[in-house]
């Protein structure tokens, strides 16, 4: 982040403040036609801070997300670069030069790779970085790669085994997480159809009958705001499966 916790807490508040101002004065012009201003207010006062929390909530999780945004990111490429590490020691090459080789080869992983190179080469040494990446790395499975290297140099025993423990460890879990995201889609899929697909049909269908028998009118702002409810309703079913996919290059 380019700026401390008490500046992202400032500006979190300000972006929640701004935004709430923005959306309600939105549905006060979407309001504003008919209902009166009495009315308008009420929902107004009343919306306000139920809003401004819940924009504070969402901004405030952004880097939270971003974390694991990064994270997923890192495990899929883990066993491809765990993989070409223990290739490259097995054919002789020294540690340093073989992190160096991640570095260049892979984006997101060689990011974190390429951090341990360039303190080396401003002089810490190669235990003392790996060290430090160990403390910011936000993947589970790099810093368990990075520890039993940083443990293989303290200990001056070799690094090939220990690396190759860990990748097996990891492709079991993967294995896992893939067995577990087929069954959750049965559950998932059985949901959506039945909420997104079933219930909304079945609902417009029972609700124009209703209005042409108790002769009812149903205004374009009703059948706008049933529109965005479904719409968001789609939205976060996708969110959700995507959520749930396991961060796996199948």
């Amino acid at each position: 982040m380019l700026y401390t916790p008490d500046e992202f807490i400032k500006r979190t508040l300000s972006t929640a403040f701004i935004m709430t101002l923005g959306i309600l004065l939105i549905i006060f012009m979407f309001l504003s036609s008919f209902v009166s201003i009495d009315t308008i207010l009420l929902i107004l006062l009343i919306s306000f801070p139920v809003l401004f929390f819940i924009l504070f909530v969402y901004f405030f999780q952004i880097p939270t997300v971003k974390i694991n945004k990064v994270k997923r990111m890192i495990n899929r490429e883990i066993i491809f670069a765990g993989r070409f590490l223990i290739v490259e020691l097995e054919s002789g090459v020294p540690l340093y030069n073989a992190i160096k080789n991640v570095s260049k080869n892979f984006q997101v992983v060689g990011a974190y790779f390429q951090e341990i190179v360039e303190k080396v080469r401003f002089g810490t040494t190669l235990e003392e970085a790996i060290n430090e990446a160990v403390d910011q790395v936000p993947s589970e499975s790099l810093r368990r790669i990075l520890w039993q290297m940083s443990n293989s140099i303290s200990t001056g025993s070799d690094v090939v085994k220990p690396l190759r423990n860990v990748i097996s460890t990891l492709v079991k879990e993967q294995q896992i997480e893939i067995s577990e995201y087929g069954r959750k889609l049965n559950p998932l899929a059985m949901f959506y159809m039945l909420i997104a697909v079933v219930v909304p049909s079945l609902g417009i269908t029972l609700l124009t009958i209703m209005t042409v028998f108790l002769g009812l009118t149903l205004s374009l702002p009703i059948l706008m705001v049933i529109a965005g409810l479904l719409a968001f309703m789609q939205f976060m079913f996708v969110a959700i499966i995507n959520s749930s996919r396991p961060a796996i290059d199948f």
